[in-house]
């Protein structure tokens, strides 16, 4: 930790706001939350997601087009075509937008179209794109590797930090240990220590930890509880239809119903989930893409 003199605080006061775009700031005393599919599949899909969430209200929409997988031959995502989509979504609905990159030959692309980079758990320790991109002027969204430490985590983040980007936002995913009845175990006792050790805000991520949709609405409480600055959750409209991830994602209605219990739980903790303006709707468009994908 002594050599991590850009992610420690300086003093127990220090906090760093990540804004995402001109509405939707992180780390400030109203909760962030960032919902949508695990991957995108298509333009109604993502219209629907993002015409329910944004009345919930949810402040960002996920999305992967490009998907780390673990077998070769599962759908890998939309790539480009899904970079499209996303933006749509945004000029559409007003929200901003977060999608993950993998490769240093995709921060070009992606940057252009995304409010937010985000690394996922297999890439934490890939040195070289966490250098790539703290040379980016976007925020990046940092999530938690499979079995990293807690200084392993930070260390992740310093580098970003140190090669000139200080726009970042940790993310807790959950870590492996010897119990599959969920896929992964939520550490909130690190959710706890990073809020006490570092400025940069911290989010969750329930459904990778829960892996079970009945497991995410507990343990998304229990991260607002515990200290965290938002929440990321995985939503589709039809969950069982996902072509990824889909005994973890909520159905729309759940993830709304999810939004307003988070509501009372905010305001017990000195926190709140409410907007202060409400976000409109862009005006119509002729955009259009395939509708389906095979799975």
């Amino acid at each position: 930790m002594a050599n991590l003199k850009l992610v420690n605080k300086t003093d127990t006061q220090e906090t760093t706001l990540v804004q995402i775009s001109d509405r939707v700031t992180i780390g400030g005393s109203q909760l962030t939350l960032i919902g949508g599919p695990c991957s995108v599949e298509n333009l109604e899909q993502m219209d629907t997601v993002a015409n329910t969430l944004k009345t919930a209200p949810v402040q960002a929409i996920r999305g992967g087009v490009f998907k780390p997988r673990t077998s070769p031959y599962s759908f890998q995502g939309l790539g480009q075509e899904g970079l499209s989509i996303l933006t749509e979504m945004r000029r559409r609905h007003g929200l901003p937008v977060v999608t993950e990159v993998m490769s240093i030959s995709q921060i070009e692309a992606i940057a252009s179209h995304a409010d937010m980079l985000q690394v996922g758990s297999r890439n934490m320790q890939n040195f070289d794109l966490l250098k790539a991109l703290g040379q980016v002027d976007k925020p990046i969204l940092l999530k938690r590797g499979l079995a990293a430490t807690l200084d392993e985590f930070l260390g992740a983040a310093e580098y970003i930090l140190s090669h000139g980007n200080p726009q970042v936002v940790l993310c807790e995913r959950g870590i492996r240990s010897f119990d599959n009845f969920t896929r992964n175990v939520l550490d909130l006792g690190i959710v706890a220590a990073l809020k006490q050790l570092t400025h940069l805000p911290v989010i969750v991520d329930p459904s990778h930890a829960a892996g079970k949709r009945e497991l995410v609405a507990p343990l998304a409480k229990a991260a607002i509880a515990g200290g965290a600055d938002g929440l990321m959750i995985e939503c589709h409209p039809t969950p069982e239809q996902s072509v990824s991830d889909a005994r973890q994602a909520l159905s729309l209605d759940d993830m709304v119903t999810l939004v307003r219990e988070l509501a009372p739980l905010a305001t017990a903790i000195g926190r709140t989930v409410e907007i202060s303006e409400e976000i409109s709707e862009g005006e119509e468009s002729n955009f259009s893409l395939p509708q389906t994908i095979a799975a």
